[in-house]
């Protein structure tokens, strides 16, 4: 009986120990981790978000680019972070597929994190250097299959959301093509403008500004319907590459024991910097919107984690795509 007494008064202890912890938090600076080098679309999504959270919260929030090996790099550190609160992590399409995509991960992407809620789901853009010669999509298509052996794709690299849209790519035209990888989409960007490399797929919250600048010649996007912000850009289906679709989605997340209340004012007010008029526009501008509300919650972004999950992997296999 008083093993049981003991254990009992262990877990309200640890329990009230939790509950004054996330009373008193935030109380210091909070560090939102994202995966991939500065410039790029994760990272324009992470700091859209970061100053209205912000004021919600009471504290700053300062964004920690930390690259490398498709945003896995930056996920094990997370996982391996103090579960109190001050450390979180923003993540694309990639925290989903690289359950599959990785043969051997230092963590557990269904089990080692805690969702904190979906903020946007963006679509991705096909462009080239401005010199490309294809004049509209079905052209481009034409060019790069009768091609192939010359032509080069860029991505950010392996899991990152433009390598799945490319290896999608490649697939839906069955021409293999020269890969060329890089520790983020913002060097890549850099190297298309640079006309290094011929063409790659990437996220409209980091092509728009390009596009509508005339540095890169766009051809498609991938979305199920045309973008506003875009209109003039045709869908991948209106070119005849029937069902081929990729929404980039994002999602918050904390290390896997942070305490239910403090998940809870974070997934708060990320809600309401969703509802940011400045943040709603500036998606707008990049082609994009905040998810709704109800699918800004931990339950929902863990139910279409695993759902994602689920729906990549046989993809994926299929592709016979993997890495170390």
């Amino acid at each position: 009986m008083s093993r049981r007494i003991l254990a009992s008064f262990g877990v309200m202890v640890l329990a009230s120990m939790s509950s004054a912890h996330a009373d008193n938090y935030p109380s210091k600076v909070i560090t939102l981790v994202v995966p991939f080098s500065a410039g790029g679309p994760t990272d324009t999504v992470a700091r859209l978000i970061a100053q209205p959270m912000s004021k919600k919260l009471g504290q700053t929030i300062i964004v920690e680019n930390i690259g490398g090996a498709g945003g896995t790099l930056a996920a094990g550190r997370v996982a391996r972070s103090d579960n109190d609160g001050y450390t979180v992590f923003l993540h694309h399409i990639g925290m989903a597929t690289s359950a599959t995509l990785y043969r051997k991960l230092p963590y557990n992407v269904l089990t080692d994190f805690e969702p904190i809620g979906l903020v946007t789901s963006v679509p991705m853009t096909i462009i080239a250097k401005k010199d490309f010669p294809a004049k509209d999509i079905k052209e481009f298509i034409t060019y790069v299959k009768t091609n192939h052996e010359k032509i080069t794709y860029g991505n950010a690299g392996i899991g990152a959301a433009s390598h799945l849209c490319g290896m999608l790519f490649m697939s839906a035209i069955g021409t293999p093509l020269t890969t060329v990888s890089y520790k983020g989409t913002g060097p890549a960007m850099n190297d298309l403008l640079g006309g290094v490399f011929d063409f790659m797929c990437d996220q409209t919250t980091n092509t728009t500004p390009q596009i509508k600048g005339e540095k890169v010649k766009a051809y498609a996007v991938t979305s199920k319907t045309r973008v506003a912000s875009l209109s003039n850009l045709p869908t991948l289906a209106e070119s005849g590459l029937k069902n081929f679709e990729v929404s980039v989605w994002h999602g918050l997340y904390a290390p896997k024991g942070t305490p239910k209340p403090i998940i809870e004012k974070v997934s708060a007010a990320l809600r309401e910097a969703l509802k940011d008029p400045i943040v709603k526009q500036r998606f707008a501008d990049l082609g994009t919107e905040p998810e709704p509300q109800d699918r800004a919650t931990p339950e929902a972004h863990r139910a279409y984690l695993k759902a994602e999950v689920e729906k990549w992997a046989p993809i994926i296999k299929a592709a016979g795509s993997y890495a170390d």
